[in-house]
């Protein structure tokens, strides 16, 4: 694990094999969302490394211990839609016990900017942990939108989690969000003049529905 100025790179070598494999042009739809799944797990446990704990009485069968178990119900995992539902699942294998929010969002083609249509989180948001899950993060621009638009719900703290990620993202997001640290799988070189991230992987929302 690589850790910068508030951005964690998720190195280990798993995660790095099933990134390649998913960058691969020819890997088919059923494909692309296993090794999503998957790799949004093993992410996952680097993500909650400081998930709170509270300790609890249980009886081994040797005999009763106070032992730590995390606080799930406290923690909320924050879909943008729609290709932050490919991260979801896995995650929550990881902390079942989660809540989940909703941010729908699009990209509008011709100015890049973040168009919001949807927003829903569960109650109580200011004693929860919030885990912002989208794929890509390239002009930054749906990740700054989605985390203003959560803010407003003042939960106790926020980190964002994407699969991929653009240097100039990276610069857009914490110039409004300095914050809020950033896990990624990897950082690429740079976006293309249609602002998609190369070399990248394509478009994760095609890629993972099938869509073009």
């Amino acid at each position: 694990m690589n850790t910068t100025a508030s951005v964690t790179v998720i190195d280990h070598p798993l995660v790095q094999h099933k990134l390649t494999l998913m960058r691969q042009k020819d890997r088919s739809t059923n494909s692309f969302r296993r090794l999503l799944h998957e790799i949004s797990m093993l992410m996952a446990y680097e993500v909650t490394r400081g998930m709170p704990t509270q300790l609890v009485e249980i009886e081994t069968p040797l005999e009763k211990m106070q032992a730590p178990m995390i606080e799930g119900r406290k923690t909320c995992f924050v879909v943008v839609m729609r290709a932050g539902a490919g991260l979801l699942d896995g995650m929550l294998e990881v902390v079942p016990g989660a809540r989940v929010g909703h941010v729908g969002l699009y990209r509008d083609p011709k100015t890049l900017i973040a168009v919001e249509y949807y927003f829903k989180m569960p109650g109580e948001m200011h004693e929860r942990d919030a885990i912002v899950l989208d794929p890509m993060l390239a002009t930054g621009n749906s990740a700054v939108a989605a985390v203003e638009r959560l803010k407003e719900t003042r939960p106790k703290s926020i980190r964002f989690v994407s699969l991929l990620a653009a240097p100039e993202g990276l610069k857009n997001f914490h110039e409004h969000h300095p914050d809020v640290p950033v896990y990624t799988a990897a950082i690429d070189r740079q976006l293309n003049e249609h602002g998609y991230i190369v070399p990248g992987l394509g478009d994760a929302g095609d890629r993972l529905f099938g869509t073009k």
